[in-house]
Parts: C-alpha cells; structure tokens; sequence
C-alpha cells in the first residue's frame, strides 16, 4: 500500500493508535522509522502532495501545521529544551512520500546541522 494513502487513512481514524494530535485541519502521529527520540510527523487532513502545491485557496493548512507543532511540542515537553521543524520538498530535499507533512525532532541535542554536504 503506497504510504499516501496510510497518511490518508490516519487522518480518517482507521489507524486511531498513532494519532497523537487531530483536529479539522490537520493531524499528527509518530514517524515509523524515528530520526530523533522524539519524531512527530504532522500532516494536513487533505492531500498536499509537496510544499510547491501549497495555494492562495490551501495556505492555512501550511501555517496550521505550524500552530499545531507548538501545541505538540509543549505536550511533548520539549518546547523549552528545543526541537526541530523540519520540510522536504520534492527528491534531493529527500521528500519521500507525495503528501507534505512537516517533521517534528526533539528529545535530545539534534546538533547545528541534520546533515553535511
């Protein structure tokens, strides 16, 4: 089953255990395969594919999804300790799965920089 339509099914509730945040606009859940202690992915509730297919009409899922972290993070408790907000847009940003979602780490010092090029 392609990974969009699993994102597509969390949101609709078929896999209610993962969900740690929902509300009308978007939803979030823990990542499958963590980079960090703490590796939330938030999603909107529609199909976005990438943050270039972001409209005058669908803006406010983006700026939710921002909204919603902060809310994540103090549930978490990691807003004082720090975390990192983290999108990929398209293949050599290493976006992987056609449905924008915005990365949530944190749990410990994540270091200046993710990766060297």
């Amino acid at each position: 089953m392609k990974i969009e339509k699993i994102f597509s099914q969390i949101v609709l509730n078929k896999k209610k255990k993962k969900i740690i945040y929902q509300d009308k606009i978007v939803t979030a859940f823990k990542d499958k395969n963590p980079q960090a202690p703490i590796h939330i992915l938030v999603i909107p509730n529609i199909l976005i594919p990438t943050a270039n297919d972001i409209t005058k009409k669908n803006k406010h899922f983006f700026t939710h999804m921002f909204y919603a972290s902060l809310k994540i993070t103090k549930k978490l408790n990691i807003h004082k300790t720090g975390y990192r907000l983290i999108f990929n847009c398209n293949a050599h940003a290493g976006q992987e799965i056609k449905y924008i979602h915005l990365h949530i780490l944190g749990g410990k010092n994540l270091g200046p920089i993710i990766c060297k090029s």
